[in-house]
């Protein structure tokens, strides 16, 4: 049975590639937003062939999801598929794209890369909102996630713009969620734990910091992008209608021990 659609911010690899074949698999149709160059549009590819093997709809936008005129365009686009059928039941941020590096020093972090990374990982989750309920697009009853970390309240070397990105991230979570529940739309942020993704990969030592995470974790193994979408698609359930607007571990018990 058809649930709507499933729009997913950052949806090429990673957490939102994962949740696009974990929604797909319950039922929605998939419009994903994703930023890639040529050389990374295999893996674009492959996700369409795996969503097309299920036998959802599914639309793909290849732009900045963070740019306020390709957010309201791509909005538009989405009125109309949206126009003789179902809405959008589930969006989910998963922008990773953020600059990396010390606050101090001869390298510190420009004001630009601050704002920007804030803008990507942050503060377009609002934007996606507005855009979506400018235009009577949230389908009553559905839910909003969005991907935050540890960052969010732990010193991580060279991760302080995307820390800071991610505690902005939580705080718009709570916000929204007070603004949508007149729309009986639930709004969560998922803290995943440590995961191998090209995202973690950009991360000076990360090496280390999967090392720690299996150390510590009592499952002795790192997070996947899976068992992060399977939570989502739990919390998507009908009677998951009363969690919003929490900060949720899905990291099989890595922060308590951690």
């Amino acid at each position: 049975m058809a649930k709507g659609w499933a729009l997913i911010l950052g949806a090429s690899s990673g957490f939102g590639a994962a949740a696009a074949r974990a929604l797909a698999a319950d039922g929605y149709s998939i419009i994903g937003v994703h930023l890639d160059r040529r050389s990374g549009m295999a893996q674009v590819d492959a996700l369409k062939a795996e969503l097309e093997g299920l036998g959802v709809k599914q639309h793909f936008f290849n732009i900045n999801a963070a740019d306020a005129e390709k957010i309201n365009a791509t909005a538009e686009e989405i009125a109309g598929i949206c126009a003789d059928g179902p809405k959008v039941t589930v969006l989910m941020h998963s922008l990773a794209f953020g600059t990396l590096g010390g606050m101090v020093g001869e390298k510190a972090l420009t004001a630009a890369q601050m704002d920007m990374t804030l803008r990507v990982m942050a503060h377009s989750l609002v934007d996606w909102t507005q855009a979506l309920v400018k235009r009577d697009l949230l389908q009553k009853g559905g839910r909003v996630f969005a991907m935050t970390s540890t960052g969010s309240m732990r010193a991580i070397p060279n991760y302080g713009a995307v820390g800071a990105a991610k505690a902005a991230l939580e705080a718009h979570c709570r916000q929204l969620a007070v603004e949508l529940a007149p729309l009986d739309i639930a709004v969560n942020a998922l803290r995943g734990g440590v995961t191998d993704t090209p995202a973690l990969r950009r991360i000076p030592g990360h090496e280390r910091l999967m090392d720690l995470a299996i150390q510590v974790n009592p499952y002795k193994r790192l997070t996947t992008p899976e068992d992060v979408a399977q939570a989502m698609v739990a919390l998507c359930a009908p009677g998951a209608y009363w969690i919003t607007g929490n900060v949720i571990n899905v990291d099989g018990g890595e922060a308590v021990t951690g």
